[in-house]
């Protein structure tokens, strides 16, 4: 998806999250975080004893309660601010969407499609794409925007999604198959197509990226609830242990005949301290900004759930062609018969493959100038008929006068020598036998001359592994995710093409039920699975899978079934979404166990300081050394707001991923977040002290 790219600071996302930051303190969106909604209530009240401070009635100097009062709004608005950021990302991505909605004529063609097939429908009414009604069918010539989401149903055109994929190349969309499907908002380049469309006004696929984007109906995932859970039950603890401070305070003083009872801005600073504000000022920013990098990778999540489930999955199901191979297969040698040399059966097979403009024929062209140099035919001079390949026959061709040169599958060829009074040699048919064990897929070449043919090789294809694909599936497997190819090959094929890229099993011979059936054995065993599809008969199995990331190029079932749509319509973006997945968690957790350590400096800076003129022992746990009790209780207070500002770019960014497991990602956090949650609040609040007291403003 085309869309800019904005820094995470621009003035574009701040000036609008600061006002958001404001509106968010009605106290019905300050509910649905309870952690900060305590402190919001203690803002309000440390604002209401300031007041009354500044009667003459106050606990406190009014100047002391009014800084705490201060920063406590801080520590509220940085939360909001934090949130409105990683929503105003998003929201700029979907107005870069709804600039793609722009005003589009449609040609509406009547339901009858009389005309030949070849032939481009002359009669049609023109209106505003905003009229269109599933089930309308149109026309789209050359030229002209597709008006709304839909099928091909007639004609074949090249077409420029680059506003949707970001992609600068045109695809080809054709009816049938499973590169039928049309998105409003793209370009057709060059002929022309009758699209059947699908949704009614509304419902287009850039009209759900836009609600998905906005966020409008975020939902909080499973382990985003249960940490919440957490973080309100630590809270109701604290707040428990807060509320008895003030009469044991008092009966202390009483006991003691000395010192003075805590005071409630103290409590409530010391509550706000305690609890964990700083994870849960920033988690809702780290699931927004969980969905807005998914965008960034150009995938459409319909929920964060779908995001998280990504980071828990331990078993890949990934389609073979185009996602561990190329897609193509490629020619890799040429195999020739007793009799025949190696050049021969080259040039024939060159030949015949001229005319030949599938990836298979031109790498055979290729491959035959690489090895004997085999270029510039003349193929008038020849006086060339080209045979194309059919379904019915399987081959293809070249008839050079009474010289014909046929290729194709084994089966095909076998019949072809037969028909002629040829006979197929043995060998040939141990080297058929032999590429098949490879993974490679054998075509056989063959001529006939005065009605006898002769066979003269095979043609080794060869579906060529991805580079780097191997090293990643050894990365998932370090993270102790499972990677299953799913193809449908024959079983020696599968084996040769998963041995030689790595995967931990495979599927060969797949139908949709054999993969519906292994999601589901998987899924019974207690496992979360991923897979990838594009076409009809792969959205039942989307459909079940934990993640389905169907292709934005798919058929419209298949976008249906899935939980996420790859605009790229790359197969291997799954790896990336579980990869972004995993992020979110670790940052998620990272940032849990920093705001948990970083309360035990807290503790001393605090604690100490409310007791100490009861209890003047309590002087030993000031081990910052900190200038004065006021002035240990505000550094506390302006470090617990300070200290949200500073994680927002790692909140939003997300920590580094790294293909660890499980046990080293523990302790790597444990030490990188644990221990610098408790160190850098005892520099934090010192170098707030300091500045504090040379201000002379505690």
């Amino acid at each position: 998806m085309s869309t800019k790219k904005l820094a995470m600071f621009d003035p574009v996302l701040v000036k609008p999250a600061v006002v958001e930051s404001f509106r968010k303190l009605d106290p019905r969106i300050q509910w649905r975080n309870p952690v900060m909604f305590v402190v919001y209530a203690g803002s309000l009240m440390t604002t209401v004893l300031w007041l009354q401070a500044l009667g003459g009635k106050g606990e406190a100097p009014a100047g002391f309660i009014l800084a705490v009062a201060l920063w406590l709004w801080f520590t509220v608005l940085f939360a909001n601010f934090a949130e409105a950021l990683a929503e105003g990302r998003s929201k700029a991505q979907a107005a870069a969407l709804k600039n793609m909605k722009r005003e589009t004529l449609a040609k509406k063609l009547s339901s009858s499609l009389a005309e030949g097939v070849n032939a481009i429908p002359a009669v049609w009414e023109s209106m505003h794409a905003t009229e269109l009604r599933k089930g309308d069918v149109v026309l789209v010539e050359a030229g002209d925007m597709i008006p709304a989401d839909g099928e091909v149903i007639r004609g074949v055109a090249s077409v420029d999604e680059s506003a949707i994929t970001g992609e600068s190349a045109p695809v080809i969309r054709e009816s049938g198959g499973d590169f039928s499907a049309v998105t409003g908002g793209t370009r057709v380049l060059s002929d022309w197509i009758v699209v059947h469309v699908t949704v009614n006004p509304g419902e287009t696929f850039v009209d759900r990226m836009i609600a998905m984007v906005e966020q409008a109906k975020r939902q909080k995932t499973p382990n985003e609830i249960a940490l919440t859970i957490l973080l309100v039950a630590l809270t109701i603890v604290f707040l428990a242990v807060t509320v008895t401070l003030l009469p044991y305070s008092m009966f202390s003083v009483a006991a003691a005949k000395s010192g003075s009872p805590i005071g409630m801005t103290v409590l409530i600073a010391l509550l706000v301290c305690l609890i964990p504000t700083t994870i849960a000022g920033l988690l809702s920013a780290i699931g927004v900004a969980g969905m807005s990098r998914m965008m960034q990778a150009n995938v459409i999540a319909t929920s964060g759930r779908a995001v998280e489930a990504a980071g828990d999955v331990d078993v890949l199901l990934l389609d073979k062609t185009g996602t561990i191979t190329l897609g193509n297969r490629q020619a890799a040698d040429f195999l020739h018969a007793t009799g025949v040399t190696e050049h021969e059966l080259a040039d024939a097979a060159q030949l015949a493959s001229l005319a030949d403009e599938t990836p298979e024929g031109r790498s055979i062209t290729v491959l035959a100038k690489q090895k004997f140099n085999l270029r510039e035919r003349d193929i008038h001079a020849l006086n060339a008929t080209f045979v194309h390949f059919s379904a019915q026959t399987r081959m293809s061709g070249v008839n050079l006068g009474e010289r014909q040169i046929r290729k194709g599958s084994a089966d095909a060829m076998r019949a072809y020598v037969a028909e002629r009074g040829g006979q197929f040699p043995h060998e040939i048919s141990a080297i058929i036998e032999s590429v098949a064990k490879r993974g490679s897929t054998p075509l056989v070449v063959a001529e006939s001359m005065e009605g006898v043919a002769r066979v003269l090789g095979v043609v080794e294809l060869k579906d060529i592994v991805k580079g780097g694909i191997k090293e990643r599936f050894s990365e998932l497997r370090r993270m102790g995710i499972k990677t299953v190819m799913i193809t449908g090959d024959n079983r020696l094929t599968a084996a040769a093409i998963a041995a030689e890229a790595g995967v931990d099993d495979f599927l060969a011979e797949a139908t949709p039920e054999d993969k519906l059936a292994l999601i589901r054995q998987y899924q019974s065993e207690g496992r979360l699975v991923a897979m990838t599809g594009d076409g009809t008969n792969d959205a039942p199995a989307l459909a079940q899978a934990d993640v389905a990331v169907a292709m934005n190029t798919g058929t419209q079932a298949a976008k249906e079934a899935g939980n996420m749509v790859d605009l790229d319509s790359n197969p291997t973006k799954l790896i990336e979404v579980v990869e972004t997945g995993k992020q979110m968690l670790m940052t998620r957790g990272s940032l849990t166990t920093f705001s948990i350590a970083n309360d035990v400096a807290k503790y001393f800076a605090i604690i100490p300081a409310a007791f100490v003129t009861t209890y003047p022992q309590l002087e030993a746990l000031n081990v910052m050394h900190l200038a004065s009790p006021a002035s240990a209780i505000l550094s506390a207070v302006i470090f617990n707001a300070l200290i949200i500002i500073f994680l927002i770019p790692l909140a939003l960014k997300g920590v580094k991923y790294q293909p660890l497991g499980a046990a080293v990602l523990l302790r790597r956090n444990l030490f990188i977040y644990g221990l610098g949650g408790l160190i850098v609040p005892f520099i934090g609040i010192k170098i707030i002290d300091l500045i504090i007291a040379s201000a002379g403003l505690a």
